[in-house]
């Protein structure tokens, strides 16, 4: 019997659970209170499964997002999440026929972007996506960092307060809007990243552990960033041994970055903070006296970019540098595919179809990589996944694409 693809139903989605469970090597029993939790938060009608003789054994599901791009625009995107097929059911073109369907469906939306977060980094390439944003993540060696240990709060005239979830669950949006619309990279939260981020929904299958939450205010008292951390409470020969880990810290001034990781890192007993996942030039290392105190311990692509609608995405973000160039892009597996002009200044840009010479080509993933600024298509060419027609045109790219900050998106979906 064929494998059936296609939307799920409401009686379905108990074993759509199950299926995913498997893929992700979980248990593959699913709790009814599972159910109960995670249906208001899933639309059926962008969750897909591949159904063999009733039973599921591949899943998939999108929701609409907004990708913050270059210049501050908030670029309407379908985030995909929930992929798994079941080791039975492994090469026999199941993803393949999901995401064909879902990019199709993204294009009908209107969403110029999809975007994801790679399990596994040789999946997707295939399907036009790009890693477009990294992550690092630092141990901090509080002992050697060269902190004042006499340090009691910020010297700014601002302050540190410890608060609790319920107050994150009010200040935390709107500090996440104001960071995001000005840090490319970054994309939106619902309501369930904020319950489940602080507690007000539990998930059977994501054991919980308050954590503790603090502000910064600024000195005319505006809070200005927040941060969540968790510890342990680790001695040894009665010598504390204690880590802090950072869950959330959002910040919409240098000055609330600055003091909120010195609170974190001043706190007694704490000798390792870890960063959680940090963009890779955040500016941890250097706020610490001695950066060699904080290790890198994770560096890794995060945010995965798709190019739908190839016109309203090079539209929609701003530009560095002033120039022209005609890019040929291949999408066999979607709808980015063909030959388009860009003019782009700092002043605005446009981009349409041509019949031009081409001046760069490359598969639409490499667009994806290039779109938020972090790559660089000079080395893309050298390793031979840009090709360059008129010479100097990956320059040329790279004058208008890269930023001067990297990409950081700080969400797992």
């Amino acid at each position: 019997m064929s494998v059936d693809v296609r939307t799920v139903t409401e009686s379905e989605f108990p074993d759509w659970l199950r299926a995913r469970r498997v893929g992700f090597m979980q248990p593959p029993v699913v709790p009814d209170e599972e159910v109960t939790q995670k249906r208001p938060y899933v639309d059926l009608a962008r969750t897909q499964g591949a159904f063999d003789d009733g039973r599921c054994v591949a899943t998939y599901r999108s929701f609409a997002q907004e990708l913050t791009v270059p210049g501050g625009a908030r670029v309407r995107a379908s985030a995909v999440s929930n992929v798994t097929v079941s080791p039975t059911h492994r090469r026999r073109g199941l993803l393949s026929r999901m995401i064909a369907t879902d990019l199709a469906a993204a294009r009908e939306r209107g969403e110029a972007l999809s975007t994801l977060i790679a399990a596994e980094y040789p999946i997707y390439g295939r399907y036009g996506f790009g890693p477009a944003a990294w992550t690092t993540e630092w141990t901090v060696d509080v002992r050697r960092a060269g902190l004042d240990p006499r340090w009691s709060g910020p010297d700014d005239g601002g302050r540190v307060d410890l608060v609790t979830a319920d107050d994150i669950r009010k200040l935390g949006p709107d500090l996440h809007d104001r960071l995001r619309a000005v840090r490319h990279g970054m994309v939106s939260r619902d309501q369930r990243v904020w319950d489940v981020g602080t507690g007000a929904a539990r998930l059977p299958d994501q054991p919980w552990t308050e954590p503790f939450y603090a502000t910064y205010r600024g000195p005319d008292g505006e809070v200005e960033g927040y941060v969540c951390y968790s510890t342990d409470d680790t001695w040894e020969a009665k010598l504390p041994l204690c880590s802090a880990t950072v869950r959330d810290l959002i910040a919409v001034t240098p000055a609330a970055e600055r003091a909120l990781w010195h609170f974190v890192c001043s706190i007694d007993w704490m000798t390792t903070v870890t960063s959680g996942f940090r963009a890779p030039d955040d500016l941890l290392p250097l706020l610490l006296p001695d950066p060699r105190a904080a290790r890198v311990t994770t560096h890794a692509d995060f945010l995965w970019v798709r190019i739908v609608d190839v016109v309203r995405a090079l539209e929609a973000r701003t530009y560095a540098g002033s120039g022209t160039l005609v890019l040929e892009l291949r999408d066999p597996a979607g709808p980015a595919g063909g030959r388009f002009r860009l003019e782009a200044s700092p002043e605005g840009a446009s981009c349409t179809p041509s019949t031009a010479s081409p001046d760069l080509t490359m598969d639409v993933a490499e667009l994806g990589t290039l779109y938020l600024g972090d790559e660089s298509a000079v080395r893309l060419a050298a390793l031979g996944r840009v090709e360059e027609s008129t010479p100097g045109a990956a320059s040329v790219a790279d004058v208008l694409l890269r930023t001067s900050r990297r990409p950081w998106c700080p969400d797992v979906f």
